[in-house]
């Protein structure tokens, strides 16, 4: 459903009368496309701090394909500013923080990207932690701050293993994270897979994607095969047909299945004879009501689909080693699994299920079998769901995040195909919000 009031604001009119009235004013993302690969602007490289990273960053920050500079050095408005705070150390090291970024906070171009970069706060030094701790404060406040669509994260880095930041950083500075903001990421020190093709990470692998007949998980199925993988599409026979047709769209193959089924685990085994390396799982189920009129076959059919199905067929494809090694996980949250929400006890209980699994699935699957485990999570997404809500709660819905919208589909769908290149194996055990920075629970 089109977002008329986003279309309003964008009009003069639109523009005088919200901002008369002090209502928000959000800005028209603009997504990676063919044409739009990068942001439109240069890259400004600050520094904070005594980084020992600097001349390592400076070199993996013009892969991005934008041209960077350091302080004073363009005249032209920034589409990204990258702050290096990993040499922050103490609290009164913060004030680099405030000295590097308040003269330029401004210049930042609509759309912008801002990334801090820093490191896991230290468990034996509590100055340290303090301090590393408190960009994350900074940048949650920072990224409510910047508006016109711009968006901000902390980026916490292993300085020794700074070349494993090179696909999120490509991520965060580019328009494929056009919906994501406010988030902290933290990376390990794992060596990035190869890469032959820069424009198709995913060549020679094998994905599948769950619940994708429609939806966020046809975009997923899309965005990985626009990255070069072989995709198969899975939902319920139920829709069958709808399945067909978004498989044949794609260039896909579809496996009408039931993933709560018994043997799904083994059909999907058959399906890839010569191995799986990448396994979305995005079937998901809602029956929402109140705790004290729900059924229990409401709270268990939400369950089983979207937690107890995701368990059974991960631990069944990893003991029979179908997800090849240096394999990809990647599970969908929600935020109703951070922050709850009125009526879906069942579903927010089996979405922070997903969040507990990813969190300690993950170190055992990539020391045992080189395969990560991230988890998106999805605030308010324009899809056929979201329409059907009632209007003033759907407009709520839409406002109350950083960038005052809702997001797309395809928004989801990048952040899933970021988990799913290799050269993205330092990001693991992530649970990533595509959610505007939701403005409860964010």
């Amino acid at each position: 459903m089109a977002d008329r009031y986003l279309r309003f604001t964008g009009t003069a009119p639109g523009r005088f009368l919200t901002r008369r009235l002090g209502l928000p004013q959000p800005a028209a993302l603009r997504p990676w496309s063919p044409g739009t690969p990068t942001l439109d602007g240069p890259l400004l490289h600050l520094t904070a701090g005594d980084s020992a990273v600097t001349d390592r960053l400076g070199a993996l920050l013009a892969s991005t394909g934008l041209d960077v500079s350091g302080p004073g050095g363009t005249a032209e408005r920034p589409a990204g500013i990258v702050l290096d705070a990993t040499g922050v150390v103490t609290p009164g090291g913060l004030a680099e923080v405030h000295a590097a970024l308040h003269p330029v906070i401004r210049s930042l171009a609509p759309g912008g990207r801002v990334v801090v970069l820093g490191v896991r706060p230290s468990a034996d030094d509590h100055h340290q932690a303090a301090a590393q701790q408190a960009l994350e404060g900074f940048v949650r406040s920072l990224g409510k701050e910047v508006g016109r669509g711009a968006t901000v994260q902390l980026l916490r880095i292993v300085p020794e293993g700074v070349g494993a930041a090179g696909s999120t950083l490509r991520f965060l500075l580019s328009p494929r994270s056009a919906y994501v903001s406010g988030q902290v990421i933290e990376l390990t020190a794992a060596e990035p897979g190869p890469v032959a093709d820069p424009a198709a990470p995913l060549a020679g692998r094998t994905a599948l994607v769950t619940g994708a007949a429609r939806g966020i998980g046809a975009s997923v199925a899309g965005v990985l095969v626009r990255d070069g993988a072989r995709v198969l599409v899975l939902d319920v026979p139920a829709v069958r047909d709808e399945l067909a047709a978004t498989a044949e769209r794609l260039g896909a193959t579809a496996l009408p299945l039931d993933i709560t089924a018994d043997d799904a685990a083994e059909r999907i085994a058959d399906a890839v004879p010569d191995g799986l390396d990448v396994l979305v799982h995005n079937a998901g189920i809602t029956r929402d009501r109140r705790l004290a009129n729900m059924p229990a076959e409401r709270w268990a059919s939400v369950v089983d689909v979207n937690l107890d199905s995701v368990l059974r067929t991960t631990d069944a494809l990893l003991k029979a080693g179908t997800l090849n090694h240096g394999g990809r996980i990647v599970a969908t949250a929600s935020i109703a699994g951070i922050a709850g929400n009125n009526g879906q006890t069942n579903y927010a209980a089996s979405k922070a299920g997903i969040i507990g699994l990813v969190r300690s699935l993950a170190p055992r699957a990539a020391a045992e079998h080189g395969i990560t485990v991230n988890a998106v999570a999805p605030g308010f997404i324009e899809t056929r769901m979201t329409a059907a809500v009632p209007l003033f709660i759907r407009e709520a819905g839409r406002r109350m995040n950083s960038l005052a919208q809702g997001g797309l589909p395809v928004d989801v769908a990048e952040t899933a195909a970021w988990f799913a290149q290799p050269g993205s194996a330092a990001v693991n055990g992530q649970v990533v919000r595509v959610c505007g920075q939701s403005l409860l629970g964010a």
